[in-house]
């Protein structure tokens, strides 16, 4: 079984295969369904739009929150198109992965000229 990071090289990688065939400039949501296509393809078992309920005060409630893809049930994946990573995107990004106990997440923008600098990784230390 692959780790996080032997599963984060890999993505990283479809994820410039995608970039270099669009380019930056096209929607979200365009990028997230290229990616999990390339992922199916590599034949790494992953989840679109994983669903996250939200626990509170021992209250389970499913209040919308979706992590755009979850790679083999241990790295989480959130896809931007957007002028630039804020920390707003990489709080969003740590509440899943804090809410899901998942250790690794990669925050994706493709709406750069070089994917590589679009990459984030984000390490979960509060497991």
């Amino acid at each position: 079984m692959l780790t996080e990071n032997q599963l984060a090289t890999t993505v990283i990688g479809l994820a410039i295969d995608v970039h270099t065939a669009l380019g930056p400039g096209l929607l979200e949501s365009a990028y997230k369904e290229c990616l999990f296509y390339k992922i199916c393809q590599a034949k790494i078992p992953v989840e679109k739009e994983k669903k996250m309920p939200l626990i509170f005060e021992e209250v389970k409630l499913d209040y919308g929150y979706r992590i755009d893809l979850l790679v083999n049930s241990k790295l989480v994946i959130e896809v931007k198109s957007a002028e630039a990573i804020t920390d707003v995107h990489i709080a969003q990004t740590l509440t899943y992965m804090k809410i899901g106990q998942y250790k690794l997440g990669l925050l994706i923008n493709f709406n750069v000229l070089r994917c590589k600098d679009g990459i984030k990784r984000i390490i979960n230390g509060h497991l």
